[in-house]
């Protein structure tokens, strides 16, 4: 199977319910095949990328959406540790979070997060914000593992 063909890979490390419902169902609108795995916490979202139980069969993903506020350790904590790692530093991670503080921004972009979005409130406007990453990091942008 070749990478073009095989379904984009996304982690969503999101602890909000309803978030991760709302992101679920903005995928869906999209114009791609995808798989979306979701990790509630950070030390989940560890866990998933390096496939340590339960995740030994976890499929490595082309995209990273990860919110900053998560429980058991935070989304800087996470992201550092994903820069951090050889077989983990290549893969975009977007930072998706409620969070427009100036401090948030700036540390995420020292630990290298390829993107920075803060997450609307609005329905439709969230909708509008999956659409632009899938238009441009899934469709427009060339991810490392699916070259053309």
């Amino acid at each position: 199977m070749s990478h073009k063909s095989r379904p984009v890979n996304l982690l969503l490390i999101e602890d909000n319910p309803g978030d991760v419902r709302l992101t679920q169902e903005a995928f869906k609108e999209g114009k791609l095949e995808y798989r979306l795995d979701v990790v509630m916490d950070g030390v989940e979202a560890l866990h998933f990328l390096h496939k340590r139980p339960p995740y030994q069969d976890a499929v490595k993903p082309d995209l990273i959406l990860l919110d900053l506020n998560l429980p058991k350790k935070d989304g800087r904590e996470v992201l550092a540790e994903i820069k951090e790692e050889p077989a983990l530093k290549r893969i975009p991670v977007i930072v998706l979070t409620t969070s427009n503080a100036e401090q948030d921004i700036l540390k995420t972009y020292d630990l290298h997060v390829n993107c920075y979005i803060n997450k609307p409130v609005d329905f439709d406007r969230f909708f509008d914000i999956i659409q632009m990453i899938e238009d441009f990091w899934l469709t427009t942008a060339i991810l490392p593992g699916r070259m053309r």
